[in-house]
């Protein structure tokens, strides 16, 4: 990402933020305030994006398109010990890496043959 891409977002968050519409002329009068050039065309850009797209959308579902990794879940007991649950789950990972450490040593050879 490029920082006129940088800029122009930022500002085009703080516009939305401070209950402001987001437009063009206002994302520049913004970036050039913080003193950063920008290609005249980003400005424009962001504007349209704005208008075409819920912010408050583009903001909750950052990262959420594509295949992620398989997420695991820990159920926490009801007794309200909830430390007891992430205490568990750390050993869980920690046998994970080690079985993949033994598994590399099973390939018949090492770094030294």
């Amino acid at each position: 990402m490029s920082i006129s891409e940088i800029a122009c977002s930022y500002a085009a968050l703080i516009l939305h933020d401070d209950g402001i519409p987001v437009t063009a002329e206002k994302i520049a009068k913004l970036v050039d305030a913080a003193n950063v050039t920008v290609e005249s065309y980003w400005p424009g850009l962001f504007a349209k994006l704005c208008e075409k797209r819920n912010i408050e959308d583009l903001i909750t579902n950052v990262g959420s398109g594509g295949g992620g990794g398989a997420a695991v879940a820990v159920a926490a007991p009801s007794g309200g010990d909830a430390g007891g649950a992430a205490a568990a789950a750390a050993p869980a990972a920690e046998e994970k890496k080690e079985e993949k450490e033994e598994s590399d040593d099973d390939m018949g050879f090492s770094l030294f043959d």
